[in-house]
């Protein structure tokens, strides 16, 4: 069982002679006409941990975002027609948190992974539904909840045999990593599989999973993306179960956000 003493001995932390830059540099792709507020929660939570986040979104989703900088210091909003600006720049890539299921996400996302599949990539949400699963890059970290990772396994004709051995299958499948979102976490590389417990019925909140996602993806910046999936699936799981302590099940993912700084220290004995 992943206890906080792995957490500690497997992340890295900024170091004190470390320049901007050296903590990781994150491009985040998402946000929609539809879904305004998914990749805030991604981009909040991440812009806490790297140096720096680079977000792209559609221009009403950038105007908010730009409204809010004096909150979001750390980072700068970019149009989507510049992602390929800055894609190179960034150490990983996180695509999908509030992008909805249309032609535009599908082809913005597998073109990208197409062109880019040397990059740390996290996929989440409506990209994770869109794209073509024969494009995803090596040892990229898929972020499923059960209906849409059944998806993806109807979608390579597998069967839904047990959970663990879905998710390894599917793993070993593509090189990647599965992280399979629900009560009890599955992640899998296709060789390992770790199962992460935790969390309660606060965590069945909308966004919850977005700010896991943004979690991941920062972490994965700079760290060896099957364990920043495992970490970023215990802090996640710790930061609910600490603010279930306060206020019960009545918290937010604006809450979570703000929680996970917090138990990151607690964890880390900062």
């Amino acid at each position: 069982m992943i206890q906080a003493h792995y957490i500690k001995d497997h992340i890295f932390l900024p170091k004190s002679d470390s320049h901007k830059g050296q903590n990781g540099r994150l491009l985040l792709i998402g946000g929609s006409r539809l879904f305004h507020a998914a990749s805030l929660w991604s981009l909040t939570v991440a812009s806490r941990i790297v140096d720096l986040v680079h977000y792209a979104s559609v221009p009403e989703n950038n105007a908010f975002v730009r409204k809010a900088k004096a909150e979001f210091r750390n980072g700068i909003v970019i149009d989507r027609d510049d992602i390929e600006s800055y894609i190179e720049e960034d150490d990983c890539i996180l695509i999908g948190p509030g992008m909805d299921r249309s032609t535009e996400t599908a082809n913005l996302t597998n073109r990208l992974l197409n062109e880019h599949q040397h990059k740390r990539w996290v996929i989440d949400a409506g990209a994770l539904q869109m794209m073509d699963s024969s494009l995803i890059p090596k040892h990229a970290i898929l972020t499923p909840h059960q209906g849409e990772f059944q998806l993806l396994m109807t979608n390579d004709k597998l069967q839904m045999i047990n959970k663990k051995e879905a998710a390894m299958t599917f793993a070993k499948m593509h090189d990647c990593i599965v992280l399979l979102k629900g009560e009890i976490d599955i992640i899998s590389d296709g060789e390992h599989v770790d199962e992460i417990r935790g969390g309660n019925a606060g965590m069945t909140k909308g966004g919850t999973g977005d700010v896991l996602a943004g979690l991941i993806a920062a972490l994965t910046c700079i760290n060896d993306p099957y364990e920043a999936a495992i970490a970023g699936s215990y802090i996640n799981k710790v930061a609910g179960d600490d603010l279930y302590k306060t206020v019960g099940p009545f918290f937010n993912a604006t809450d979570l956000a703000g929680q996970i700084p917090k138990t990151m220290r607690s964890i880390f004995k900062l």
